[in-house]
């Protein structure tokens, strides 16, 4: 697998994740006199903000408690995880039990749940504080949560929708993305039929109709059978969302024992990459036009965090799974970029967002869109699958990293 130091990968990943991530977020995310986390930090970790958005507090107490399960049994990070936990327990739903989108710093409600996807997180997040607190009703909870996810499919904004009714409106990528990684960590967690079921519909549907092997593309908008209008909507390509998603697809595929879908998205993971990759000054482009055609989103250049992280625990991921040396050939170049463009050696944690040429744009190190998730969550498949790739389990320290 290449001439690298996967052992010494595996510590740097490693040594990012609990000496420098983790750390920065205990220090100043936790909302002691409240409850949940603060989100909205500046470079230095100072808050700026003191509104929670729904979304964000699932995916901390996911994280906090997948440290608590995967990692080490600290009491810290339990305690962290509960503290989010217990917040979406007596704040996050409205009265028909849909999650709010954002909340005051006391819990009081700001925005309607308008979407479903404050939901998908909070299901992330409740179960897998479940599986480490031990306690039922989380469980109960997300089980009652993905119930009415399930009901809300066709439909996911319901009366907030801004679209017209019509039989023959695109369908949206991030629903069955969303709804294949939930389905899998859930069921891990409650296996059941039900559960299963709904996981294999939502891979079928990825690989079925926004991959598409004739164009080298994974398409974010689609109709049912796979084509797409003509339109900016209709030829939008966004590398890092094709690229988690193909690693989701790997990961159920991988342990379906399904060689087949996993080469198809590790044959996706490539297209993207070459495509999303910028040539010119390195860094995956944020969207793009399959035309070529000018993109719609104004930040479409920028270079952003998580397409990154993404990028790397996908690329490790199928090196594992293949052992195809161009998936090596790209993770140097992606890690040396990342490396070198999101950590802050001053302040810690990692910043976000760049423009193309690499001029950082935000000092920030949190906000609604960017948390405790991806960064950590990225730093920490990357340590346990380099580790696997080196030909170690682990990092020989007791630490137990078991999906």
């Amino acid at each position: 697998m290449g001439d690298l130091n996967w052992a010494a990968i595996a510590r740097q990943y490693r040594a990012g994740l609990l000496e420098d991530i983790v750390p920065f977020w205990l220090r100043h995310s936790l909302d002691r006199q409240c409850g949940g986390y603060l989100h909205h930090l500046d470079r230095d970790g100072s808050v700026w903000c003191t509104d929670k958005m729904m979304w964000m507090q699932g995916r901390e107490v996911w994280m906090f408690a997948r440290l608590y399960n995967m990692v080490e049994r600290r009491e810290e990070w339990l305690e962290a995880a509960r503290l989010g936990a217990d917040f979406l327990r007596r704040y996050g739903r409205d009265q028909d039990g849909d999650w709010f989108f954002l909340v005051d710093r006391e819990g009081g409600p700001k925005r309607v749940a308008y979407n479903v996807f404050s939901d998908f997180f909070v299901v992330m997040g409740l179960s897998e504080y479940a599986a480490a607190a031990g306690e039922s009703w989380a469980l109960d909870l997300a089980l009652e949560t993905l119930r009415r996810i399930v009901r809300r499919r066709l439909n996911p904004k319901g009366r907030y929708s801004k679209l017209i009714p019509r039989a023959d409106l695109p369908r949206d990528h991030a629903f069955p993305m969303i709804m294949l990684n939930v389905a899998r960590q859930l069921g891990a967690i409650a296996p059941s039929d039900e559960i299963e079921a709904l996981g294999r519909a939502a891979l079928e549907r990825i690989m079925r109709m926004h991959h598409d092997a004739a164009r080298r593309a994974v398409f974010e908008n689609v109709w049912d059978d796979g084509s797409r209008p003509d339109t900016p909507e209709g030829r939008l390509l966004n590398p890092g969302h094709a690229i988690e998603s193909m690693a989701f697809v790997m990961d159920a595929a991988g342990a379906d024992g399904d060689a087949g879908t996993v080469e198809s998205a590790v044959d996706a993971l490539l297209w993207m990459l070459a495509r999303g990759w910028d040539r010119d000054f390195d860094g995956l482009f944020y969207f793009l036009d399959f035309g070529g055609r000018p993109p719609e989103a104004l930040e479409w250049s920028m270079k952003l965090w998580w397409p990154h992280t993404e990028a790397l625990n996908a690329l490790l991921l199928a090196l594992r799974l293949t052992g195809r040396p161009e998936l090596a050939e790209w993770f140097q170049r992606i890690h040396d970029y990342t490396w070198r463009t999101f950590p802050d050696p001053e302040h810690g944690g990692w910043f976000g967002y760049f423009d193309r040429r690499g001029n950082r744009t935000h000092d920030l190190k949190g906000s609604k869109w960017k948390g405790f998730f991806h960064v950590p969550r990225g730093l920490l498949r990357c340590w346990r699958l380099a580790d696997e790739i080196a030909g170690r389990p682990g990092d020989g320290s007791g630490s137990q990293l078991v999906d």
